[in-house]
């Protein structure tokens, strides 16, 4: 399940505008909103988004977890820049450690903090089918020091709905998907239920989608992520080039409003019109989808807090990832360097071709090593499973010419071995040295303190879904 803010915001705003609709806005209360909040100090806008996958009412049938308590399947927070015209949303994987502050269940008690535990688990404190929006709230605030101005819900059924309405949405796959792509515990392969490369995709297929975790790359949920932010992409630019007239709008406006569940702030057809408008000129170009910086912490996903820092810094002082002022309405601070973006020798991969296998059985570990190189410059071509599982060390494989480059990209993974092949590119077989001790060198800084692959990492929403196939 991915967030769909953007889109559903202004969609839905201008269905309630233009078209009249009628009917009411589900809202959560904001009685769970900590008192303890950090202030509102940024230029622009922050919306947090979060994927429910609860199974309970129209959602039954269509996929998610066992049960019908609500649970967050994937989250980002959209900072909608002063200028209303740039836009970044910052996902945070569901498997993320965190601490998750007090929260208020239904019968009116205040929970005692968590310390290091799953970030999805906020939602489901309380264990209701809605799930609980204010308790994620309340741990993004305490993450990320910036202020959230609304959170929007969106379920299975509205996104459902909703990819059907704009009449299907391009993707691209890297190879076909089947049966037990979808669900691991088949026994047989099954039929094909994806071609490999471009095709459109709406209701119950997109859902299936951008759920697909298993039978691409090495099955890591960032993957997965990176593939529903190229969906939320493709989903913009469909809607955009059909234009926003009332024809185009009605069948939109109505899943849109079904779609979501959100703050008392934006509960009213008038709250609502206005936020869209707001956004309205936010250009696809300029709308990036990046993961906030992380690593591997065992099964889990650990933040690297230095630069993760120095990036909501940057979104507090308004100003975007490569460290620009949006337009000149940033109030033009600096963010300050955290201590791991400092590096006296940076690597740098810039022209640097590599392929990642994972050779061992810890799920995602080339997932982890692709990040790593991606941070640092190097452009991924793909990941995957290698042939054998047991590699012990990490080697780092060159055709004739390219010792200096494998060389370079060897400084990654400390006590990495180099081999040449007669094989041309640069392959990188990651081994259980990695997964043991995983090499966290830092990427070098922009001026203003924000690591340079961070804004590597970005990816438009106005970029062709077939032109990277390696977030597969």
């Amino acid at each position: 399940m991915i967030g769909l803010s953007f889109l559903v915001l202004l969609v839905a705003g201008a269905g309630w505008g233009y078209l009249k609709l009628t009917g009411s806005i589900d809202t959560f209360s904001a009685d769970g909103i900590s008192g303890d909040r950090p202030p509102d100090t940024s230029a622009g806008q922050n919306v947090l988004v979060i994927g429910s996958d609860s199974r309970a009412g129209d959602n039954r049938g269509l996929g998610g977890g066992t049960g019908e308590i609500g649970r967050s399947d994937t989250a980002f927070l959209l900072h909608v820049y002063a200028d209303h015209e740039h836009a970044v949303a910052v996902s945070i994987p569901r498997d993320s450690l965190v601490d998750i502050p007090a929260c208020k269940k239904p019968g009116g008690e205040w929970t005692t903090p968590q310390h290091h535990v799953m970030f999805n688990g906020a939602f489901s404190v309380g264990e209701t089918p809605e799930g609980n929006p204010a308790c994620t709230q309340n741990t993004v605030e305490h993450l990320t020091g910036l202020r959230v101005d609304h959170t929007v819900v969106v379920d299975f059924a509205g996104f459902s709905a909703l990819t059907s309405a704009v009449g299907g949405v391009p993707v691209c796959l890297p190879q076909d998907i089947y049966q037990r792509d979808l669900n691991p515990k088949r026994h047989t392969r099954g039929e094909r239920v994806f071609a490999k490369g471009p095709q459109t995709v709406s209701g119950q297929r997109a859902l299936d989608y951008v759920r697909i975790r298993h039978g691409i790359g090495d099955g890591s949920d960032i993957g997965r992520i990176q593939r529903q932010q190229a969906f939320v992409g493709s989903l913009i630019k469909e809607v955009k080039s059909r234009g926003l007239n009332p024809t185009t709008l009605l069948p939109l406006a109505k899943a849109a409003t079904g779609a979501m569940t959100v703050d008392p702030g934006l509960g009213s057809a008038d709250k609502l019109l206005g936020f869209a408008l707001s956004m309205k000129n936010v250009d696809l170009h300029n709308t990036k989808f990046i993961t906030v910086p992380w690593r591997y912490e065992g099964a889990r996903v650990a933040i690297v807090e230095a630069e993760a820092d120095a990036l909501w810094a940057t979104l507090k002082d308004d100003r975007t990832i490569d460290g620009q002022d949006a337009a000149g309405t940033g109030r033009g601070k600096k963010a300050p360097p955290g201590p791991a973006t400092r590096s006296a020798a940076p690597v740098s991969g810039a022209g640097i071709d590599v392929a990642v296998y994972n050779g061992t059985t810890v799920t995602g570990l080339a997932a982890r090593a692709a990040e790593l190189l991606r941070t640092h410059g190097f452009t991924v071509t793909g990941t995957a499973t290698a042939d054998s599982q047991d590699q012990a060390r990490t080697v780092v494989i060159h055709g004739p010419g390219g010792q200096g480059e494998a060389e370079t990209t060897a400084r990654l993974f400390g006590g990495a071995r180099v081999e040449e092949s007669g094989t041309a590119g640069i392959q990188v077989i990651v081994g259980r040295d990695y997964a043991d001790n995983p090499s966290p060198a830092p990427a070098s800084p922009t001026p203003d303190g924000v690591p340079s692959g961070v804004a590597d990492r970005a990816r438009s929403a106005d970029d062709d879904p077939c032109s990277d196939l390696s977030y597969g």
